[in-house]
């Protein structure tokens, strides 16, 4: 009988052994890609120098979307239609380290909106908004470069506060204008140049609060003083009133002569 152990077996052994490396070397590939083909429809996700790209610019988007890829680590939002960043907005992109939010129509920040971002963001981007204000907790803890140039900011003292604690982009940071400030002097001058130049928004804060309190205790304090001035002009008339009354009844003497001059009648 020939015998079935020829030389052919170990050939036809290393060749399984061979297809089974390429089969789960191709499942290893398919599996490390996985997150990034979960790709949302409005973007175009790439790798890139393994690093996983999402790009969304330009898609006419009025929300961030939510099925992002967690392994993103650049995410280019810009020149959609955004105008608000919601809390948790990208707590699940832990490897984020660029975000791209400019020339969009941004009005509000949520307090908690870079929640889970804060530790590996390096570069985020908010030029060309419409940002006024932000709650000064939105950006505690950011590391990250941080652009906000172009934006119709109103300057008081929590802008001042916000500006105190982030690592602006050096090359935008003089592009950080007053548009309206709680002084209107300073409306049209650069943020940076201003508290530069010595100026504490937080000072006319405080002021400004005074001043509010004063008025409305001065407020109170007449509506007091007119109440009591109509009460006692109110009481004054009663009074009057009340003793022309009494000047109107006859008296006892006028009584007891009418009782004489009947009695004498009768």
């Amino acid at each position: 009988m020939q015998d079935l152990s020829g030389p052919d077996m170990p050939r036809k052994s290393h060749l399984l052994h061979g297809f089974a490396l390429l089969w789960g070397l191709f499942f290893g590939i398919f599996l490390t890609k996985a997150p990034v083909m979960a790709c949302p429809t409005s973007c175009h996700c790439i790798e890139k120098n393994g690093l996983t790209v999402v790009q969304c610019m330009s898609r006419n988007l009025e929300t961030i979307p939510a099925d992002l890829p967690r392994d993103t680590v650049v995410l280019l939002l810009a020149s959609n239609h955004i105008t608000h960043i919601p809390n948790h907005a990208f707590r699940e992109l832990h490897y984020l380290q660029e975000l791209d939010l400019s020339n969009n129509d941004i009005k509000t920040v949520d307090v908690g909106a870079f929640q889970g971002v804060a530790d590996s963001l390096l570069v985020l981007d908010l030029a060309n908004n419409r940002i006024q204000s932000v709650p000064k907790e939105a950006f505690a803890r950011l590391r990250a470069k941080i652009s906000l140039s172009n934006n119709p900011w109103h300057c008081e003292c929590t802008l001042q506060e916000v500006l105190r604690e982030l690592r602006l982009d050096p090359e935008t940071v003089n592009e950080v204008i007053c548009h309206t400030a709680v002084q209107e002097e300073y409306a049209g001058k650069s943020v940076i140049q201003v508290l530069d130049s010595g100026i504490n928004f937080c000072n006319f804060h405080h002021k400004t609060t005074d001043v509010a309190m004063f008025v409305t205790m001065f407020g109170w304090f007449t509506m007091v003083i007119g109440y009591v001035i109509y009460y006692v002009r109110h009481n004054q008339e009663d009074a009057r009133r009340h003793l022309e009354y009494l000047k109107s009844l006859p008296s006892s003497s006028q009584i007891s002569k009418d009782f004489d001059t009947i009695s004498t009648v009768l």
